[in-house]
Order: C-alpha cells, then sequence, then structure tokens
C-alpha cells in the first residue's frame, strides 16, 4: 500500500508531460550555448533533443509529403527529421556541408532498414541538381545558419519543380530567421510564405514559387 496520500500522488500523464517539458527546456539551453555555424558534429547528440513547437506531427502537417514524390532536405543534421520522412515518400535526397552529418544519417537510416535517403556533400548556395527536380523541399533550423539565406532561397526556388513547396523551420536562438525577415528574403528569391505555423519563436513557415 502506498505511503503517499491520494491526493499527493503524481499522475503517470503528469510524469510525461514533466519531462517532455525539461527535454524541450534542455533543448532550449543547449541551442543558446552554441554559437556556431553550421552546427558542429562534435555535439550532434544535441541535435537529437526535441525543440517546443517544431515537432514532427507539425512538420507533416505542413510539408504533407506523398509517396511518389521526391524531397529534399538541407541541413539533415543527425537524421531527427530524415528518417521521419523518408518512409513517407519515394526518395529523400539529403545535402549538409559537413561528411560526419551524412554518415551519421545514413547509419541510422540502415539501422532502420530505410533504404531510400540519397546523401550529397553540397554548399547549399549551389545545390548540384536540375531546375525543377523535387517536389518538396524542407530545412529545419538551418536556414539561419547558411551565411546567405537569400541565395540558398533562391537555389532551392530553382531546383523546385513548378507548384512545388518547400517548409522553413526555424527556432529562436542566436541564428534565427526572423518571421518578417523570412517574408523579405522569401521574396527577393522568387518565393511567397503562403502560412505560418507555430508561435514566432518556433514557426514553421510554408513557401511556393511566387508566379509573377
Amino acid at each position: 500500500m502506498s505511503a503517499i496520500t491520494p491526493s499527493a500522488q503524481v499522475r503517470p500523464g503528469r510524469n510525461l508531460k514533466w519531462a517532455a517539458a525539461g527535454l524541450g527546456a534542455a533543448a532550449v539551453g543547449a541551442w543558446w550555448m552554441s554559437d556556431s555555424a553550421p552546427y558542429p558534429y562534435s555535439q550532434h547528440r544535441l541535435l537529437d533533443l526535441p525543440l517546443p513547437f517544431l515537432t514532427l506531427r507539425r512538420l507533416d502537417g505542413v510539408l504533407e509529403a506523398r509517396r511518389s514524390e521526391r524531397v529534399l532536405e538541407i541541413g539533415p543534421g543527425t537524421g531527427l527529421q530524415s528518417l521521419h520522412v523518408a518512409p513517407q515518400v519515394e526518395q529523400l535526397d539529403i545535402v549538409d556541408v559537413q561528411q560526419e552529418m551524412l554518415d551519421h544519417v545514413m547509419c541510422r537510416a540502415k539501422e532502420r532498414h530505410i533504404a531510400n535517403i540519397v546523401p550529397t556533400l553540397a554548399d547549399a548556395h549551389q545545390l548540384p541538381f536540375a531546375d525543377g527536380t523535387f517536389d518538396a523541399a524542407y530545412l529545419v533550423t538551418a536556414l539561419g545558419e547558411i551565411p546567405d539565406p537569400v541565395l540558398t532561397l533562391s537555389q532551392l526556388r530553382r531546383v523546385l519543380k513548378p507548384g512545388g513547396r518547400l517548409v522553413v523551420g526555424e527556432f529562436f536562438d542566436r541564428h534565427q530567421v526572423r518571421p518578417a525577415h523570412l517574408i523579405g528574403h522569401a521574396g527577393a528569391a522568387g518565393l511567397r510564405v503562403s502560412r505560418f505555423v507555430g508561435p514566432a519563436f518556433a514557426y514553421y513557415a510554408r513557401l511556393h514559387p511566387s508566379t509573377t
């Protein structure tokens, strides 16, 4: 028999909520403590911590990946999003400037028997793909770490098919691209922002090529 009175007992659901909140707070602290761009592989374990509001479920709702599509991810980190999106599409291409990150993702994909991820070591300022290659593209907490976000967005617009979609996820750290700045960068790159999801400090934005 428990020595704790019912009124003092903590429900399991409440424990889970507090644990999730603790992980989120740890992730926030980890991001603020780092001021390097791109995020170094030596600290890759921090990239597996979930960030508040930038959830995989919310990404699914904005990206709307389809089984027949070829999708591009810029800056996959350790594969938190890659391993989730890849099973939903025909092929997922991942691009990073750090070979260690690509190797890490591919190792994890092999462990999970995911065979449709294609890694490419490249700079997001000059994507090595033909025009109109991808149905969709996304980058999560990566755009603000790239020196020239407008050039990167222009490259992403180029490799998207007509009517393609781009999802940008940004979290409030030293490198965050604020929503107003994203709208400006998008316009300069020939893109338009069709929607924001989440608060300004941790949002997903969906963009499309401008028609004019």
